[in-house]
């Protein structure tokens, strides 16, 4: 899919939570067309461009739809917010990014985000449901505190609608309503200490990760003692933050190396 320039109207910029906003954009439904998992980049000025991962799937009405972390004490994160606040219509280059839903394959899901990285496991998500409404889903959403699942209830509704569909809910802080829900799973702590404890055996599955690197390459070295296969996991930080080898030989990691 060849990337393009345009200018896309802004019709909602709304507060999920104190830190995180949600922008829909609308423009020309083929200029907008992307593979569930990509990004885009969006304009501050000419010689500032702001990646975004893209937070719904691909379905012809022409609209995109954006969850922003809001760091105020970040300068372009600053400009970005206020240029919301004015914007009728903000310049984008899209579609950016090889971490996207593999069209031939059928393998389980095993979807792990952080933060905002939600977004991009929510376009995910959405494609499969269409495509593939049986295919096995767990989907991982970790955050330093309940409040910072800036979207909690679409998950919670995704896995009590389909019997394929797990909902893992990690925090580190105990939270202070119990979790409760139908295939709704809590768990406390470290994401990657949460698999460490719950899994198994991943060799079958199609792994997703969108974090940052430090959280990315944590799940994947202790997905790599269970069987992870080094073809079938895909992150976008395997671009900008590579390492080798990607997946590490069992053997090779010592007790403790999980950072």
């Amino acid at each position: 899919m060849t990337a393009r320039i345009l200018t896309c109207q802004v019709t909602v910029v709304e507060d999920m939570t104190p830190d995180v906003f949600r922008v829909r954009l609308e423009g020309r439904a083929e200029a907008m067309a992307h593979a569930p998992g990509q990004y885009l980049e969006l304009k501050l000025d000419d010689d500032t461009w702001v990646p975004f991962s893209i937070a719904n799937a691909h379905t012809g009405d022409g609209t995109l739809e954006l969850h922003i972390q809001h760091w105020p004490e970040r300068e372009n994160s600053a400009r970005l917010r206020k240029l919301m606040q004015v914007a009728h219509h903000l310049t984008v280059h899209l579609p950016g990014g090889d971490c996207v839903l593999d069209p031939e394959s059928r393998r389980p899901l095993l979807l792990l985000a952080a933060g905002t990285g939600f977004s991009q496991m929510k376009a995910i998500v959405e494609a499969s449901l269409h495509e593939w409404p049986e295919r096995p889903i767990d989907l991982w959403w970790a955050a330093r505190e309940r409040r910072d699942l800036y979207l909690e209830n679409l998950p919670r509704e995704w896995a009590g609608g389909y019997d394929n569909v797990h909902f893992h809910l990690v925090t580190e802080r105990e939270p202070e309503l119990p979790v409760d829900g139908v295939r709704v799973i809590p768990h406390r702590g470290r994401i990657d200490q949460a698999l460490a404890a719950t899994l198994d055996d991943v060799s079958g599955h199609d792994v997703y990760l969108s974090g940052s690197p430090g959280m990315v390459y944590a799940c994947v070295d202790v997905l790599a003692s269970l069987g992870l296969s080094p073809s079938r996991v895909f992150s976008d930080v395997f671009a900008y933050a590579p390492r080798s080898p990607l997946v590490p030989v069992v053997g090779s990691l010592k007790q403790g190396s999980v950072q």
